[in-house]
């Protein structure tokens, strides 16, 4: 199966550096399993992150940005449900 993630930013609101710094994260924590990851900007305050097209954050619904160690869990639970994150999993 090949995993496609994309963050769909504002950029409005110039939050490229956050979708891309986010996007190093979970590149360099998935190198394996990731197989693209993807920056779309978009308009509106949006900041959502889906993978293989299902939402998995929405910072419209939270009312927040996610964390990054939030985010990398998402992640794990759908493209290796078994892997130990470490210190992200405490």
């Amino acid at each position: 199966m090949n995993n496609r993630l994309t963050i769909t930013y504002c950029t409005q609101c110039r939050w490229l550096f956050r979708a891309s710094w986010m996007a190093q994260e979970l590149l360099t924590t998935f190198q394996e399993e990731l197989d693209e990851v993807a920056l779309r900007p978009g308009t509106g305050g949006t900041f959502d992150v889906h993978l293989n097209g299902e939402l998995i954050f929405s910072r419209a619904e939270q009312g927040r940005f996610p964390e990054s160690k939030e985010l990398k869990q998402l992640v794990r639970d759908t493209v290796n449900p078994d892997r130990d994150l470490g210190h992200s999993d405490r």
